[in-house]
């Protein structure tokens, strides 16, 4: 299970034991999709290496999306990473009390952690091939909330993800 469709190394996961690896499953390790794998699926190609682009077109436009959101404090957004939904499936609070979690813990999302300039909070950032969402919590995801969730990707045909 070495082998991984975005060219992550499966053997220094912490889940290789539960977890197919998504050339396996076709890309859904964990019984969810993989933005990743949906991309390449997409664009018709087994690996990412296959891609003709130089960097990942997808990381690319999600990263241009969060930069254009303009939060100060948040600073430049340069990687997004390959994330498990149980890791960032939070139980955020919204502004009536609740509590809820807006991800899929099977899926897997490109995402982020930054610190928040200034504080000893963070900013996390998530996206799919439909929504992107950023929050704020505090050590090991305390007191979550969602700063902003949005659709990202307007089309939904085969290649929108490219």
């Amino acid at each position: 299970m070495s082998h991984s469709i975005c060219g992550v190394d499966c053997g220094k996961c912490t889940h290789k034991g539960i977890c197919q690896g998504c050339v396996a499953s076709n890309g859904r390790p964990f019984h969810g999709d993989c933005v990743i794998a949906l991309c390449c699926q997409n664009k018709g190609h087994e690996h990412c290496d296959k891609c003709s682009d130089i960097s990942c077109a997808l990381k690319e436009r999600l990263i241009a999306e969060f930069n254009a959101l303009g939060m100060n404090d948040m600073g430049e957004i340069t990687e997004l990473n390959a994330i498990n939904g149980f890791y960032i499936n939070l139980e955020y609070t919204l502004p009536s009390g609740q509590f809820v979690k807006m991800w899929d813990d099977k899926k897997i999302y490109l995402g982020n952690q930054i610190e928040i300039k200034g504080t000893t909070k963070y900013y996390g950032l998530a996206a799919d091939e439909k929504y992107l969402m950023v929050s704020e919590y505090g050590e090991a995801g305390r007191d979550a909330k969602i700063v902003l969730f949005k659709r990202w990707n307007e089309t939904s045909s085969p290649d929108s993800l490219s």
